[in-house]
């Protein structure tokens, strides 16, 4: 799964440390998230975007592995 969440923190001038406190996890969840490396429970993805004012599909995106091609 692909996700916009660095560019999206970057807009808002946010450390990963400081998105991880709003998000109630760590920075190295955040920086897990970010890499690609970890894909959030559906919990902690309607925190993300409720966090940008978003919705899931405005932050997360599907890689051509998770659609099959």
């Amino acid at each position: 799964m692909e996700n916009r969440l660095r560019s999206l923190r970057a807009d808002r001038g946010w450390t990963q440390a400081e998105l991880a406190a709003r998000l109630d996890v760590s920075r190295q969840t955040v920086n897990a998230l970010e890499t690609g490396r970890y894909d959030p429970s559906l919990p902690l993805a309607f925190r993300i975007a409720a966090t940008f004012a978003l919705r899931i599909e405005d932050v997360f995106l599907p890689s051509a592995a998770d659609l099959g091609v």
